[in-house]
């Protein structure tokens, strides 16, 4: 049913853009159609189409735009839901294995609902249940993918999506196993174990399984409610998150997938934010240690102008058939991501860009130079570092954060080995049961 109702309103959409394109129309309409019938369809697709919106020429710049204001709205379901997912997973008299368990959800997502409980001991706990019959809602989402990926060919396509669908199918599956979630989380505390700008919750493997993960809960507020705080408030929250997010990868090449805001809340003492909670393990990617040194190595290439290393770090991530004007197109990208990092002073993320326009004229520089080069095949190790990217840096947007990245990203790398990374990966990975 699922399937059908997928197919038939993106096909619906397919046909209304193939229209407009015929008769030399605007795409802005297509693009709020297209954008409209993926939130009332909600679940896996959703995240498809949030993710598609951070890559560069995935999708025109109007899709983009409308596609990356998706937010996660799923209804909850009801107590009836409740009990029978509570009782497949923990069994008859599951409620006796907790001290109190609220049946109306604290919060609602995609994949998921989150109910807060307390347990036997008194510790506060987050609930985590996946909804019913969501691996066929995720398989048939997902063979959407094509009929997407085929609409953006017919739009004068100028990236090769095959590895792009590859990655996303991949990670997606992924955030259906809640086991795996857990080892995930145990990942992140080991990681950042030491850091105290950054929380990670305990995981409660007995009352957890694949569709069931028990966490503890941590107190915050949401990081939008810090918009109008002062500048030093707002800085202390974005140099939590830039923890967060650059010392795993750096330190053991994972990052947090999902950079959306709802996956973080600030945690206060006296009133005054202290750091942040990293509430949500689904979408983590853990890379080969020789992806991150080609992240360092094209940092330095850029740094010093080093064309070699430039290309060597291209050539590291995957990228094929590289030509001077092709390598010349990827800097017009890399130097927008790089740049706050090799800039060495205390700015904003944007530095004087509206944050409407963050982005789009390099995006617009890239389709315009690849029209010429393209088709090119985006590795698929890309994606999700492109969006976690460009996700941490709304975040930095949003809370007009003024910091010196280029100081907190050389504290990041200090010191890079491959050799080390990969050592410490492998204790880490030990360590969570990966």
């Amino acid at each position: 049913m699922r399937y059908a109702r997928v197919g038939t309103n993106i096909g619906g959409v397919a046909a209304k853009i193939g229209a407009n394109r015929l008769l030399g129309r605007d795409d802005a309409n297509s693009a709020a159609s297209l954008a409209a019938t993926l939130g009332n369809l909600k679940g896996p697709l959703m995240k498809v189409a949030q993710l598609l919106a951070t890559v560069p020429d995935v999708l025109p710049p109007e899709y983009a735009e409308e596609l990356s204001q998706l937010q996660s709205n799923a209804p909850p379901m009801g107590p009836a839901f409740v009990k029978r997912r509570m009782t497949a997973e923990l069994g008859l008299g599951w409620e006796r294995r907790f001290k109190s368990f609220d049946r109306q959800p604290a919060h609602a997502a995609s994949l998921g609902q989150v109910h807060k409980a307390v347990s036997l001991k008194g510790e506060a706990l987050a609930v985590k249940l996946q909804y019913p019959d969501m691996a066929s809602a995720v398989e048939a989402d997902l063979s959407q993918l094509d009929l997407i990926f085929s609409l953006h060919r017919r739009m004068g396509a100028v990236i090769d999506t095959t590895e792009i669908r590859q990655e996303i199918s991949e990670r997606i599956r992924e955030e259906l196993d809640y086991e795996r979630e857990a080892r995930h989380a145990a990942l992140y505390a080991a990681m950042l174990s030491g850091q105290p700008l950054v929380r990670v919750p305990s995981v409660h493997r007995e009352l957890s399984t694949r569709r069931l993960l028990t966490m503890g809960w941590l107190e915050g507020r949401r990081l939008l409610d810090y918009k109008t705080a002062s500048l030093e408030d707002r800085n202390r929250i974005a140099k939590a998150m830039f923890t967060a997010w650059w010392h795993p990868f750096a330190g053991h090449g994972v990052i947090h997938g999902d950079p959306h805001l709802g996956n973080y809340s600030a945690f206060e003492e006296d009133g005054r934010p202290e750091g942040i909670n990293l509430l949500d393990y689904g979408c983590v990617r853990i890379f080969p240690p020789s992806f991150v040194a080609g992240v360092v190595e094209l940092y330095r290439g850029l740094q010093e102008d080093d064309e070699a290393r430039i290309v060597s770090a291209y050539e590291t991530w995957g990228f094929k058939g590289l030509t001077k004007r092709l390598v010349e197109i990827l800097n017009i990208w890399a130097r927008f991501i790089y740049g706050p990092l090799l800039d060495d002073r205390v700015r904003t993320i944007a530095d004087g860009v509206s944050p409407g326009a963050y982005g789009r004229k390099e995006a617009f520089r890239v389709h315009q130079a690849l029209k010429e080069e393209g088709p090119v095949r985006v590795p698929r190790e890309f994606v999700f570092m492109d969006r976690a990217a460009i996700g941490l840096g709304a975040v930095f947007l949003h809370l007009a954060a003024e910091l010196n990245f280029h100081t907190l990203f050389n504290e990041a790398i200090e010191g890079f080995r491959i050799e080390d990374l990969a050592a410490r990966q492998q204790r880490a990975l030990e360590v969570a049961g990966l």
